[in-house]
Order: C-alpha cells, then sequence, then structure tokens
C-alpha cells in the first residue's frame, strides 16, 4: 500500500478528486491539518462522488503527529523545487508520497527534515509554475501503483 499525505490542502475539489483517486488504487490518504475547508464542503463531496466510504482516510493535527503516528519508513515529498523525477525512484509498499497545499507547496522545513534526495518532482516546460495538486497525485501515485505491478487491480 502507498501513502498519499496532503499537509494543510486548501481546495475542497481537489481533496475530492484525490479521495476518488485513493479508493481506487487502495491508496491510504491522510490530511494533515488545519485544512483550508470542512470535509463536510459540498465541493469537496461532489468531487469525491460516493468514494468516501471507499477511501481509507486518516486525520493529522500536525506533521509531527503523522510521522509519531504512521512512522514512515521511507518518505518522498513531491515538489517544483526537487531535484529528482518521480520516475527516478523504484516504490515500494509502504512508501509516503507528501504534497503540500496548493497555493504555495511544503515549507522549507519540511523539505529540510526529508532530505534533498527525497524531494521529487515533476517536469514541466521552462517559466512554468506548478501542476494541479490532483494531476500531480494521480502522476505520481500511478509510477508507485505501477512499481508495485498494480496489485489489488482488476
Amino acid at each position: 500500500m502507498i501513502h498519499v499525505v496532503l499537509y494543510q490542502p486548501e481546495i475542497p475539489p481537489n481533496t475530492g478528486n484525490i479521495i476518488r483517486l485513493c479508493a481506487n488504487t487502495g491508496a491510504k490518504l491522510h490530511l494533515i491539518h488545519p485544512l483550508g475547508f470542512k470535509l463536510e464542503d459540498r465541493s469537496l463531496r461532489r468531487a469525491g462522488l460516493d468514494y468516501h466510504e471507499w477511501a481509507d482516510l486518516e486525520q493529522h493535527s500536525s506533521y509531527e503527529e503523522f510521522l509519531k503516528n504512521a512512522e514512515p519508513k521511507r518518505l518522498f515529498a513531491c515538489s517544483t523545487k526537487g531535484q529528482k523525477v518521480y520516475t527516478e525512484v523504484e516504490y515500494m509498499s509502504g512508501d509516503v508520497l507528501l504534497f503540500g497545499p496548493e497555493t504555495r507547496g511544503l515549507p522549507d522545513d519540511i523539505l529540510e527534515t526529508v532530505g534533498a534526495e527525497n524531494v521529487l518532482r515533476l517536469p514541466m516546460k521552462k517559466k512554468s509554475r506548478s501542476l494541479n495538486l490532483s494531476n500531480t497525485v494521480a502522476v505520481v501515485l500511478y509510477q508507485a501503483w505501477a512499481d508495485l505491478g498494480f496489485l489489488g487491480a482488476i
């Protein structure tokens, strides 16, 4: 199983899409507070459709609490500041994929604790700022799931 972690997500439809994505891939989703919305938000529910009941979702009050509770073996942060391309990793069951909030990305202090060798990026054309959060999670999660042989897929 892959773990997807959203650090302080801000936009409900993105999180709704990621809930649906995690439900369909078997990934566990972790939300780190504060959230920029309430989980009962209509736009989040609309984006996630009826997949909320199928998703394995856990909430954490802080990044530190997440680390303490989850005790990740390998943690990869996704950031435009990364030097390693996400395809350069051979993902393993239990890996954690950490994503930052839509408007500001992961803070430098978190990136430093992860270590530069575990900060991943998606290639983009020059002068591009960033990709949509739910699209980025989908690309990286499917790469990780492919490395696991699409375990559990039909």
